[in-house]
């Protein structure tokens, strides 16, 4: 029984490309914080906040829990944010020994999975209490943005080949 190799295709489609009737001097890309891209990490980053802002005002129940939550939602909220200024100040163009799209998409599946634990982890310890679910809607929220901008940023398609070689 012979399988068929498969072959697994990635697109990258970056936020800050320039188009045709771009400039490309100058520092800032002034066209980059009105791409999709770019909203969905402003809207990232906001709703990491207001989920850190929740859970760190609410009464401590379970330590281990708590602190745990804070330190995914800040590292990620920090990650976002470096990846946006890199966009926006056009880094990737001067930093060029890194592997930017690679990086920010192992970003992108390291911390939505650990921001989706953090939320799980909290949502359960929650105990009814109002700072704590509202913290793990927000972590649930931007877990669903996190994989929604990895979804719209790397097309990932699996195509099967036959192998035979009949041609």
């Amino acid at each position: 029984m012979s399988h068929g190799s498969g072959l697994v295709r990635t697109t990258c489609s970056s936020g800050g490309a320039l188009g045709p009737g771009q400039p490309s001097e100058g520092l800032l890309d002034r066209v980059y914080p009105l791409t999709h891209g770019a909203l969905f990490k402003v809207a990232q980053m906001v709703t990491l906040l207001i989920a850190f802002i929740c859970v760190r005002s609410s009464v401590p129940i379970d330590y281990g829990a708590h602190s745990f939550f804070e330190v995914v939602t800040m590292c990620d909220l920090i990650m976002i944010l470096i990846f946006y200024l890199v966009h926006l100040f056009r880094f990737y163009r001067v930093l060029t020994c890194i592997s930017w799209p690679l990086s920010e998409l192992l970003h992108y599946l390291i911390g939505t999975l650990l921001l989706l634990i953090a939320s799980i982890v909290i949502a359960s310890k929650s105990y009814n209490q109002s700072g704590l679910v509202a913290g793990a809607i927000f972590g649930f929220l931007a877990s669903f943005l996190c994989l929604a901008s990895l979804w719209l940023s790397y097309k990932i398609t699996c195509i099967t080949q036959s192998s035979d070689a009949s041609a």
